[in-house]
């Protein structure tokens, strides 16, 4: 099963408007997704960008999302445990939530991509996009992903 994610602010493939990135607010986007598989139990939320220079960098961790939530909207907090309970990983910019888009040169593409778990993440806010990979082996039971490009 695939996981379809949409924002409403941008549409898959299209250009991140400015407030979403480092030239503008720098707050995240509003993210809407369908419903998860039966047996979910948390999600979790990476967004990276595959074509930084130095290797693909992270530019927001969410994990332990209640699966209960079908949306995230935007301008989500920094803090270490949001709202609704989900814990902030530590991103690229060695800050907790969501940095947004920032590339030094170029048309980059940034992938935010869920994923819907059998189990909680058993692991303390700020943690890494590895670590988080690593919990989630095993537990994955439908993914999916929406991809946005931003230029300076």
């Amino acid at each position: 099963m695939a996981i379809t994610i949409t924002s409403t602010a941008f549409s898959e493939g299209s250009m991140i408007p400015k407030g979403y990135t480092c030239d503008g607010e720098d707050v995240s986007p509003p993210l809407t997704w369908n419903s998860v598989p039966e047996g979910t139990k948390s999600l979790a939320l990476i967004c990276d960008d595959p074509d930084a220079p130095m290797g693909t960098w992270v530019h927001w961790v969410l994990f332990n999302i209640p699966a209960s939530i079908k949306e995230l909207p935007a301008k989500i907090p920094p803090e270490k445990i949001i709202e609704n309970g989900a814990k902030h990983g530590m991103n690229d910019f060695r800050k907790f939530g969501y940095g947004g888009p920032c590339p030094p040169g170029g048309t980059h593409r940034y992938y935010f991509k869920l994923y819907a778990l059998d189990t909680e993440i058993n692991l303390e806010a700020g943690i890494t996009k590895a670590q988080l990979l690593k919990a989630m082996e095993g537990h994955i039971l439908a993914e999916g992903q929406l991809m946005g490009r931003y230029k300076r």
